[in-house]
């Protein structure tokens, strides 16, 4: 058996004494392991970290077997990224969300998203934004994807400021207002056609929405740990927008 696919690597795990177990995000075949030989050689090293990406080769006897890899540099950004505390953070946490699938399993828009958010990371404002998407993407994909289109009540799609804790769905103000103590914020941004840009207060909703979906749907069912790299990431993005509003109020 033998594949060749552009991937980003995620993982990097030891293997013997000269070996390493590596974790990629492929285009076309999801989040693949292999073991890669003399993966801890001054040569390989500098390729073998987080958020590169490399063309990889794929063999193995059996397609249910660990396998080889051969792997090329193509972009190595790792450098780049541990410039910034949300870089840092933010590669690690994205990592763990793509373990939150099943391995081999094929996600070619999440392998595009995570190679642009990647590059997004130096500039905080855009990185958080995107993040958060990444996080409503990789919902949908484990089957509880929220609707933010139009209200659960009354299906309008005007003046949308709440969420159903129960169905994420959203729901307008005039709807959910009774009951806004039981209510998740929606960031305007989030709303479909939004034009405005995250500031901290949105963002801070919106991590408080994905993170409690997250939890209810995927690391409480599943006996995990929550993702110690995203409350890193969500702090350093937050406290990056508030600099950034009182240079602007300055």
């Amino acid at each position: 058996m033998q594949w060749q696919d552009e991937a980003i690597i995620i993982g990097v795990k030891r293997h013997g004494e000269t070996s390493v177990i590596a974790e990629l995000m492929t285009r076309d075949r999801g989040r693949h392991l292999g073991l890669v030989r003399s993966g801890r050689s001054r040569a390989m090293q500098p390729v073998l970290q987080a958020g590169n990406r490399v063309e990889a080769v794929w063999r193995a006897r059996l397609d249910e077997h660990l396998g080889e890899f051969k792997l090329e540099p193509i972009r190595l950004r790792a450098a780049k990224l541990m410039e910034t505390a949300t870089a840092v953070y933010g590669v690690q946490a994205m990592g763990a969300l793509l373990r939150l699938l099943p391995e081999r399993d094929p996600h070619p828009h999440l392998f595009e998203a995570l190679d642009i958010i990647l590059d997004a990371f130096d500039d905080p404002s855009d990185a958080g934004e995107l993040f958060v998407r990444f996080e409503l993407a990789v919902l949908n994909d484990l089957g509880f994807g929220l609707d933010l289109t139009e209200c659960a009540a009354t299906g309008g799609r005007e003046n949308l400021v709440y969420v159903s804790p129960k169905t994420g769905r959203a729901v307008s103000r005039e709807a959910g207002t009774p009951y806004a103590d039981r209510m998740l914020a929606l960031p305007g941004f989030l709303s479909e056609g939004a034009a405005s840009a995250a500031d901290r207060d949105s963002m801070a909703e919106a991590f408080r929405l994905t993170g409690y979906f997250l939890h209810r749907h995927v690391y409480e069912p599943r006996g995990l740990t929550e993702n110690a790299a995203r409350d890193g990431f969500v702090q350093a993005a937050l406290k990056a927008l508030s600099r950034d509003a009182e240079r602007q109020a300055g």
